[in-house]
Formats: C-alpha cells, sequence, structure tokens
C-alpha cells in the first residue's frame, strides 16, 4: 500500500480535486513534475495544465485560462525567482481571487527562499512536499 492510499483510500476519479498551476515559462520543468506525479493513480487531485502549446491572441488565452480556473477547486502558484516578472502568473491569480478558490504559494525549491512579489502578498506559502500539498487540498 503507497502512502497515497493509506492518507486517503483510492480516490475515485469523480472525487478528485481540479487544482490549477499558475508558473513562471522559465519554470516549467517544476511544473512537468508536478503534472507528472499527479497523472499517477494514486494521486487525490487532478491538475489542470493552461500552457501555451500553440499560439493565441492574449483576448483567447485569457478567456480559456479564466474558464478552466473557475472550474476548479484549488489554485497553486510555483513560486521562484521569476514569478514576479510573470504578467500571465499576475493575471491568473488575480482571476482565481475572483472565483474565491483557495490559493497557496509553493517554493518551488527546498532551500532558498524568495521575495514575495507585491502581488502575491497576503497568500500564504508551503514548501514543496506531497505533505503540505495534500493539507492544502484536505
Amino acid at each position: 500500500m503507497n502512502f497515497f492510499t493509506w492518507l486517503f483510500g483510492a480516490p475515485k476519479k469523480d472525487q478528485r480535486k481540479k487544482v490549477f498551476i499558475s508558473f513562471a515559462i522559465e519554470d516549467i520543468q517544476y511544473r512537468d513534475y508536478l503534472v507528472e506525479q499527479a497523472r499517477k493513480a494514486h494521486s487525490p487531485f487532478d491538475l489542470i495544465d493552461m500552457s501555451v502549446k500553440k499560439p493565441w491572441l492574449e483576448r483567447e488565452w485569457k478567456w480559456r485560462c479564466r474558464n478552466k480556473i473557475n472550474r476548479c477547486d484549488a489554485f497553486i502558484v510555483l513560486l521562484g525567482n521569476n514569478t514576479k516578472y510573470s504578467s500571465g502568473v499576475k493575471w491568473e491569480v488575480k482571476c482565481a481571487r475572483e472565483a474565491r478558490l483557495p490559493i497557496r504559494l509553493m517554493y518551488i525549491k527546498k532551500k532558498g527562499y524568495v521575495a514575495i512579489p507585491d502581488h502575491l502578498k497576503g497568500i500564504k506559502t508551503m514548501n514543496w512536499s506531497w505533505e503540505n500539498l495534500s493539507n492544502f487540498l484536505n
């Protein structure tokens, strides 16, 4: 029996939480890792990936992104050195706040905290760990 099954029981697909991940494009490898882990059968949540796979007009991207955020149960910002420069993160957080989603900032590295950008101040932070992520989602 693995840790997630022991902790949560076997998740049913229709009971899984949908989590939107916001990140600076320079931190895509951290998003990829989190998405890969969430795809495993024992994961109690689904992650909504809004990375741009083809060029979209800004208006279309914002419309699609907002619709996906509105269908989620929670919102996570991967917090790294590049987060403060990402206009996409800033806009996605605005949408998540409007949707009244629970939001957490998750440091992408275990060591080396980064300064929290002004537009993200007041949002709780957590270190990257499956336990912290599970606690947030439950």
